[in-house]
């Protein structure tokens, strides 16, 4: 039988009297509140962008940010990181767009050592990425027609 103690921000599971599980709230409450209000953030940062990148960057956000869910707290802050840095350079790049024809140019060049450090994975992710950008436009298709 399970029994709940709640003790200032930390929730104490107990298991016949012997400690099971322990979990401070406030520190998973704001971590999960972060993780969504980066998530949005980028997401708001995508609606300035063409609708093409838009809804390709929108895509693999969703499923990054899904596939990350349940990773190791270690990866987590690399995860964070590299995203809160995508998300800067991103506003930064289209601050003042007002319409997504005005965008110019976005994202970074990677340079050898940048590659180099690249899991397989990554690089796997990294090509099919470059595959979706060489796709014809689904949006272009409709247009046409």
């Amino acid at each position: 039988m399970f029994e709940l103690h709640k003790n200032k921000n930390v929730i104490v599971f107990s298991w016949h009297g012997n400690i099971w599980f322990t979990c401070e709230v406030s520190m998973a409450v704001s971590h999960v509140s972060a993780v969504r209000t980066l998530y949005r953030q980028i997401l708001l940062l995508h609606r300035r962008l063409p609708l093409e990148m838009k809804a390709l960057g929108d895509e693999y956000v969703k499923a990054e940010f899904r596939r990350h869910k349940n990773v190791k707290s270690e990866e987590v802050q690399n995860f964070m990181n590299e995203w809160q840095g995508y998300a800067a350079m991103l506003s930064a790049q289209t601050e003042g767009v007002k319409s997504e024809g005005e965008v110019k140019r976005v994202g970074l060049h990677l340079d050898g050592n940048q590659l180099e450090d690249l899991n397989d994975i990554q690089v796997g992710q990294l090509y099919e990425l470059y595959q979706e950008t060489k796709k014809p436009s689904q949006f272009m298709q409709k247009e046409d027609s």
